[in-house]
């Protein structure tokens, strides 16, 4: 049984990085809003003593803020936000 909730976990991870990917890449989402996640993000890599009461992984704060942005982005904006062309 602890295999499938690894298994699960694992999925939800390796889903949610394509979406938040194509979400920053995405010419539909404004720049403010790509700041929502990137910028917590950041600091949170670069400052991780600050919140000494929360003992959290860098990397799991980092998909915590990546599920909630690609989920309210999606919501927001459409699950199919096209990729800015380069």
């Amino acid at each position: 049984m602890a295999k499938s909730v690894g298994v699960g976990k694992m999925r939800r991870i390796l889903t949610v990085l394509p979406r938040v990917w194509r979400l920053l890449s995405s010419s539909r989402v404004p720049l403010g809003e790509k700041l929502l996640f990137i910028i917590p993000a950041a600091v949170y890599w670069v400052m991780p003593d600050v919140m000494p009461f929360m003992p959290l992984d860098d990397i799991a704060v980092t998909l915590l803020l990546a599920g909630w942005f690609a989920t309210r982005m999606e919501k927001k904006y459409g699950a199919d936000a096209p990729i800015l062309k380069k």
